[in-house]
């Protein structure tokens, strides 16, 4: 069955690029497309959290797909593809086929090497009949054809009437170091709670863009969270000054089209480097550092410690204008110090680490008593 068709749901995407191959599903809107710098263009297209949703009794299904890798120097991602069912996953299947982006970490400069498109084959439980298979978190993907055994039939699966989750974050939302796109910490959290996840983390991107904004406000949800704060201090983006005011200015967008919807703001999660060192980070060494100038501080630079007060304040003081429905977490509830040896490159936690802060956000949020619950 040649891809797009009607009968698989892309869900997950908030646009869809169609090909002559094949359709390769987006996680920004293509109304605000003319603005979107290159970097957040390319991760858009990287379809974490997305998954094709239909209905089969086919014994096996397999999925024809053309995938572009990233490569930063010399280390390339790797792809997953996970077939999930009524919430769990059944199976997993990595591939390293496709082509391949290198950025060169020094100059960020990039090279295309072009590759094949490829089959991944999966085994459809006998009970199966609505199945998932998630995209990868780490590639882009085109996909072209699902195939299933001969006399096998497939159909649209139900309509998902389950609370929609809206996310958006940085690399620790986007999470391409997890283990595949059902496991990244959104993934596993949506998949305990049994939600609807659209998740708009973008790695490196997260600046209080209006165009992101924007898309959040065009997007239908029944719970929204933000996570804020990495980024900022990592391309010291934002001042003192400037990033209480942009964080109004974004939630102002954000409520312009859900104006009652409950609404988290998580600040970061733990990086020892920048809790009271503020950015630019450099990571050329593969350990990461302050690179902020002697007088940074006395310019305004933020530090996570100082990001984290920002963003309470803020949310405090909506409230107290009335916003009952905004609600703040301190990020290092989901990872902290006791979690740093999954934090490998100081950064960014690793598979186990994003599972682990996906049950602590099902359980702070969603839960009995939390503010999704």
């Amino acid at each position: 069955m040649q891809l797009p068709d009607d009968r698989v749901e892309v869900a997950g995407a908030i646009t869809i690029d169609v090909a002559p191959n094949g359709f390769t599903p987006r996680r920004m809107s293509s109304a605000y497309r003319h603005q979107l710098p290159m970097e957040v263009e390319f991760l858009a297209s990287s379809p974490s959290g997305v998954r094709l949703r239909f209905v089969t009794d086919s014994p096996t299904v397999g999925l024809e797909l053309l995938a572009t890798h990233l490569g930063i120097g010399e280390a390339v991602y790797g792809a997953t593809i996970d077939l999930v069912v009524d919430g769990e996953l059944v199976q997993s299947r990595a591939f390293g086929e496709g082509n391949v982006v290198v950025v060169d970490p020094a100059t960020n400069r990039f090279d295309f090497r072009p590759g094949d498109a490829v089959t991944l084959s999966f085994d459809v439980p006998s009970a199966a009949s609505a199945v998932e298979l998630w995209l990868p978190n780490n590639s882009i993907v085109e996909a072209r054809a699902v195939i299933v055994a001969d006399g096998a039939t497939v159909s649209a699966a139900p309509a998902d009437t389950r609370r929609r989750w809206l996310h958006h974050g940085s690399s620790i939302s986007h999470c391409m170091e997890a283990f595949s796109g059902s496991r990244t910490w959104p993934s596993t959290a949506a998949r305990m709670a049994d939600v609807n996840l659209t998740n708009l983390g973008l790695a490196g991107q997260c600046h209080l863009d209006q165009f992101t904004a924007r898309t959040m406000r065009d997007t239908p949800a029944d719970v929204i969270s933000l996570k804020f704060g990495i980024n900022i201090v990592n391309a010291d983006s934002l001042r003192q000054r400037t990033f209480g005011p942009a964080l109004h200015g974004f939630l102002d967008t954000v409520r312009d089209g859900h104006p009652d919807t409950p609404l988290l703001v998580i600040s970061p999660i733990i990086c020892p480097t920048h809790e009271d060192a503020p950015g630019p980070t450099d990571s050329s060494t593969g350990t990461i550092r302050s690179a902020a100038s002697p007088v940074a501080r006395e310019q305004g630079a933020l530090t996570l410690t100082m990001i984290r007060s920002i963003i309470e304040s803020v949310v405090k003081a909506r409230r107290d204008a009335g916003d009952a429905n905004l609600h703040y977490l301190d990020g290092r509830e989901l990872f902290d110090d006791s979690d740093l040896g999954d934090l490998p490159d100081g950064l960014h936690p690793n598979g186990d680490g994003y599972i682990r802060m996906g049950e602590r956000f099902a359980a702070r949020a969603f839960a009995d008593g939390g503010v999704f619950a």
